[in-house]
């Protein structure tokens, strides 16, 4: 994978941005980091649409879990979507793929939630859609079941991962992201607030 990035780099399709030492000489060569940037909008659909290519192979190669973790929350159950989702985090990201900006950090798990959950082609799927006072994460619909999900991500800086959930149930909650899902008629509504901290993540539920 570095390799990529380095032949990537070479090549224009990323570009650089800042380089940060690390503090002793003996580390340097392994810890030294660069951030790059995608220098163009053509280029990021380029990026994005490979990505989205290489998910959905990846996702071919595993889906009875991909199922079973979209079952989780098609049947509100919290604790086996927070056991395949840490699962997952735990064996495809590093840690290092969160070292940017809060908002960016919880944009960066939102992304993933969302491409988990776009495995079900018959499910309805709005990212960042308008409803109630707000605009919420995830808004999900399951017609023929009458079920609508709502999920709410944060990223907590110290592991707090109880009292992220909370305040993303709550933030659910004052805001209304239920009412898109009610005005589709569906009549069971499922809200998860998720709390993510590096590899680890927390799936709390609150079912109407």
């Amino acid at each position: 994978m570095e390799n990529l990035w380095s032949v990537l780099f070479a090549t224009g399709y990323l570009t650089y941005r800042s380089y940060k030492e690390t503090e002793t000489e003996s580390a340097r060569q392994a810890d030294d980091i660069y951030s790059l940037a995608i220098p163009n909008l053509e280029i990021r659909k380029i990026f994005i649409d490979q990505v989205m290519d290489w998910f959905q192979e990846e996702a071919r190669k595993d889906t009875p879990k991909l199922d079973a973790f979209c079952d989780a929350f098609a049947r509100a159950d919290a604790v086996k979507a927070e056991e395949l989702f840490n699962a997952y985090l735990r064996k495809t990201i590093s840690i290092r793929d969160t070292n940017v900006r809060k908002d960016r950090k919880e944009n960066f798990y939102h992304g993933i939630l969302l491409g988990l959950l776009s495995h079900r082609e018959d499910w309805i799927i709005n990212s960042n859609a308008e409803s109630g006072n707000g605009f919420s994460d995830i808004l999900v619909e399951l017609e023929h079941e009458g079920i609508g999900i709502v999920v709410e991500v944060k990223y907590c800086e110290k592991e707090n991962l109880d009292q992220s959930c909370a305040e993303a149930l709550a933030q659910i909650d004052r805001l209304g992201y239920e009412d898109k899902l009610l005005q589709e008629g569906m009549n069971t509504i499922y809200k998860y607030g998720i709390a993510c901290y590096k590899k680890k993540c927390k799936v709390q539920l609150c079912a109407d």
